[in-house]
């Protein structure tokens, strides 16, 4: 089985933290040298880039981790989606006041739109 830390996006992003960190280093080392030359800004900007270069830490944590969705989550989630939209159609069906028909129009419209696939997310 192939670990998640050795796939070819796992690699990538192992290479993007790396360059992110090194990058957010030299770049709280040059405001450091600023800030003892005297520019007072730049000890913010010195303490800036070391939370860029965690927050690069907990984003490269989190796109490694991402949970794919299985298969079975896959039909999990249309069955779901499919009894809500049988109760919608019973509750629709049961009232007593018949149903505007631009009303019901947008309403099939929105049908449609939601059983379209879903955009896919990088990763998956």
């Amino acid at each position: 089985m192939k670990s998640k830390y050795f796939s070819r996006r796992a690699i990538v992003l192992h290479f993007c933290l790396f360059f992110w960190v090194a990058m957010c280093v030299v770049a709280a080392w040059w405001q450091v040298s600023r800030a003892v030359q005297g520019n007072s800004l730049s000890y913010m900007y010195a303490i800036e880039w070391p939370c860029f270069a965690v927050l690069g830490v907990l984003g490269w944590y989190a796109m490694l981790n991402m949970e794919k969705v299985t298969a079975s989550q896959e039909v999990a989630r249309r069955e779901y989606e499919e009894q809500m939209r049988a109760e919608a159609r019973a509750a629709r069906a049961k009232s007593e006041e018949p149903e505007d028909p631009t009303l019901a129009a947008y309403n099939d419209h929105l049908a449609d739109l939601a059983g379209e696939p879903k955009k896919k997310l990088w990763g998956h």
